[in-house]
């Protein structure tokens, strides 16, 4: 598996790749708006579609890191069992009990 910064980058540009109207929208920002956050255009770009990209993930009911997984696994099946198992060490480092755990978010063992 990629490193996950590789990993991560690999998914935004999938995720602009299926939003061509974003990706339109983030080549046409306002410099002056970038200046007025006391930001490069580069960060405030990149900062515009790190929102989009949490607001997918949210419109369609994952976490962000959900969501990256999903659009880098080889496979639906790849997508479920590394979700899984990151999920299960959220768990164990949040010290939860796995039956408690997926209650709370939905998840089928």
């Amino acid at each position: 598996m990629a490193p996950i910064e590789s990993q991560h980058e690999l998914a935004l540009q999938r995720f602009l790749n299926a939003h061509p109207a974003l990706r339109e929208e983030l080549d046409h920002l306002n410099p002056l708006a970038a200046q007025a956050k006391g930001e490069s255009m580069e960060h405030f770009r990149s900062e515009r579609l790190h929102e989009a990209y949490e607001a997918e993930a949210e419109r369609l009911g994952l976490f962000a890191w959900e969501l990256t997984l999903q659009l880098t696994a080889a496979t639906p099946e790849d997508f479920a069992a590394q979700r899984l198992e990151v999920h299960k060490e959220v768990a164990q480092m949040a010290g939860m009990d796995w039956q408690e755990y997926c209650e709370l978010h939905g998840l089928e063992r």
